[in-house]
């Protein structure tokens, strides 16, 4: 009888604990001699560079608003300039005695906003809730109702301006998107056509020249005598450049759906607005959340190309304040970096919010 041998099996190395700031470190930072050696790099770069940049932004910096306090040496920023010139740079030119409007027309229009990126919010009164806001916003900073002075459009500026035509132009353009992006992947000849042409010809420019055409080159072709309000001519351009740029996401959307699903609704008896509305567009849509929230954010920030036609938004109301005061001008870097600030908030905001909702359609796939 032949006796059994018994071979010792090794054991098995502890389980390695992945979660907490150590185990981060190690599979993010320290995961192999590459992974290590970028890590000392870029750590001795931020250890001699980030001290230096902390003493010049807060340690040594001028917190008054005195232009003397600034040019004393060995100061480093000059953030007096933005305690001096900040109602010019949020508001603009609009009359200083009056910049109670567009404060509250603004703090009602973002609120607005943040409400409608919440679900218990996602009711059928919501559209009449944005007439409502945009009604009171207009009545606040146009006036000439309840008492108020007129104050025209091309006094408006500053953050509120940016804010109106950022939500404005990404409310109206979304609809258009849709239409386009269906109407390219219509099966009329005309329709598609004339989506393809809309679509290559809105892309084959840069915003700055449909801004341009829109406020000086369409009042030549009105008819004589008829005005249209500066605002509304860089709304409409602004809105008409994004939805070319979001159709093409929502198509690229689109062309994601397997055609099964298409043809499974038709022998279902399903409609084409139907098939659209209940299988193809709510997948679709899902599928590229990061692209619109991208075309959002872009939007946000090309707002900013409305100074060439004399509105002076964010951006051009900081330059307006500084420009226009030798005293401070030289501090235009501080200003640069207030507004970015700004600009930091919302878009950071746009994109955490993006991450929610993936986050969200994820779950509803996995049930």
């Amino acid at each position: 009888m032949n006796a059994t041998i018994f071979q010792a099996i090794p054991a098995r190395p502890a389980p390695v604990n992945t979660e907490g700031p150590v185990a981060w470190v190690k599979a993010n930072l320290l995961g192999d001699w590459k992974t290590t050696l970028s890590t000392l790099v870029i750590g001795t770069i931020l250890l001699w560079y980030v001290p230096q940049i902390l003493n010049w932004t807060l340690f040594s910096a001028s917190w008054l608003p005195s232009y003397d306090a600034c040019r004393v040496d060995g100061v480093g920023a000059c953030w007096g300039v933005v305690a001096e010139k900040y109602r010019l740079i949020i508001f603009g030119r609009y009359p200083f005695e009056e910049q109670w409007r567009p404060l509250i027309a603004t703090l009602l229009l973002t609120s607005l906003l943040v409400a409608s990126c919440v679900r218990v919010f996602w009711k059928p009164w919501l559209p009449l809730l944005w007439l409502g806001v945009l009604a009171v916003f207009f009545v606040l900073m146009y006036g000439k109702v309840m008492g108020l002075t007129q104050v025209d459009t091309d006094r408006w500026g500053g953050l509120p301006l940016t804010i109106l035509l950022a939500s404005l132009s990404l409310v109206l353009c979304f609809p258009i998107a849709l239409l386009v992006a269906l109407g390219r992947r219509s099966k009329l000849p005309a329709i598609r056509s004339f989506c393809t042409i809309y679509v290559e010809l809105i892309r084959g420019v840069p915003l700055i020249s449909v801004l341009f055409m829109a406020s000086f080159m369409f009042p030549l072709f009105m008819p004589q005598g008829t005005q249209i309000d500066v605002l509304l001519r860089v709304l409409v351009g602004i809105t008409l450049f994004a939805a070319a740029y979001m159709a093409e996401v929502i198509r690229g959307g689109l062309q994601a759906i397997p055609k099964g699903q298409v043809e499974a609704a038709a022998t279902l008896g399903l409609s084409y607005w139907q098939t659209q509305r209940m299988i193809v567009l709510p997948q679709a849509l899902a599928m590229v959340v990061p692209g619109i929230m991208n075309n959002f954010i872009s939007t946000f920030k090309d707002t900013s190309l409305v100074t060439i036609v004399s509105l002076y938004e964010l951006t051009g109301a900081m330059k307006l304040a500084l420009n226009s005061d030798a005293n401070w001008r030289p501090f235009i870097m501080e200003g640069y970096f207030f507004i970015a600030l700004i600009y930091f908030v919302f878009c950071f905001s746009m994109s955490r919010y993006s991450h929610w909702v993936e986050k969200q359609v994820n779950k509803s796939k996995l049930r």
